[in-house]
């Protein structure tokens, strides 16, 4: 064989190698965290999505109590949060989130958050109202005030290979449960996966989606809403139709059953797990340890 044919023999064969090789180095997976809780005996809910390229997504973030583990999560990945979608001011989804912007000087570029009037909070969230009043104080502090976004339904947000999709905001004429039904609905969709967060949306709100976003819905991941109990309806999650399901729940929560006697047991998780049950799911995720899932 002539030398020039061995040459592009073997130019064609280094082309084929580095290509496989830029495929393999750049088709990277998206990383979703479930944050696990520190306190055995407090609900809350905290997630971390990094995209391939490294921009680093936090959904609410838990209690104060999970202040040092939202701040060692951010470190972890650069120190930075690109976007944090808080889903409705309680503190067990808001609360680190307050503490990391009035104790550190860690950077966010984008903040969501969807609010009423604080007037609103007064009548119909009177037991809540400290915390509230500690929210509107931080998305008016000058340092975070001109990162703070108001969405608007069925605003989309790019962020990488990411479509963000806002599918749910407040429900100002929802006035009973009326904090949780104010939680902001938010789907990611990569392309290949569909991952949907329902904060603590109720039954009032679980109506409007179906009505409105029937067709938007279907996600195959899905976080289950309000700690799994006392929060969506069996039919928004049929219509979800999920094979994944992530559980902001602990474990005492998670083993208590529903029983007929309400005033002996007011959970209704044994509910929501025989809905997810009928379902077929079979990856069902708690927060008695932190976990994270790789996606396409």
């Amino acid at each position: 064989m002539k030398l020039w044919k061995i040459l592009i023999l073997l130019i064609s064969i280094i082309l084929t190698i580095i290509i496989i090789c830029l495929h393999f180095c750049t088709d990277k997976s998206i990383e979703l965290t479930q944050f696990s809780a520190s306190d055995e005996g407090i609900q809350m809910m905290g997630y971390k999505i990094k995209t391939k390229t490294g921009k680093v997504i936090l959904i609410d973030g838990g209690t104060q109590k999970e202040t040092q583990n939202v701040i060692n999560e951010i470190e972890e990945d650069g120190g930075k949060v690109d976007y944090w979608f808080i889903t409705h001011p309680h503190n067990d989804h808001a609360g680190a989130f307050l503490e990391i912007i009035k104790n550190t000087q860690i950077s966010i570029d984008n903040i969501y958050i969807s609010l009423n009037d604080f007037e609103w909070y007064e009548k119909n969230e009177p037991n809540r109202i400290e915390f509230t009043k500690e929210i509107f104080e931080i998305v008016n502090n000058s340092r975070v005030k001109e990162k703070i976004i108001e969405p608007k339904l069925n605003d989309k947000i790019q962020i990488d290979s990411v479509m963000v999709e806002i599918l749910g905001i407040k429900n100002p004429e929802i006035i009973e449960n009326a904090g949780n039904e104010q939680s902001m609905v938010i789907t990611f969709d990569t392309g290949k996966n569909k991952i949907l967060f329902l904060g603590d949306t109720g039954i009032k709100s679980s109506e409007k989606l179906l009505k409105n976003q029937k067709e938007k819905l279907y996600s195959n991941i899905v976080q289950i809403s309000h700690h799994g109990q006392n929060g969506a309806s069996k039919e928004l999650y049929d219509t979800i139709n999920p094979s994944v399901c992530l559980w902001p729940t602990q474990k005492w929560l998670w083993d208590n059953e529903m029983k007929t006697n309400i005033t002996y047991n007011p959970y209704s998780i044994g509910e929501t797990k025989k809905w997810i049950q009928e379902l077929g799911v079979k990856q069902n995720y708690i927060e008695t340890e932190e976990i994270t899932l790789k996606i396409k």
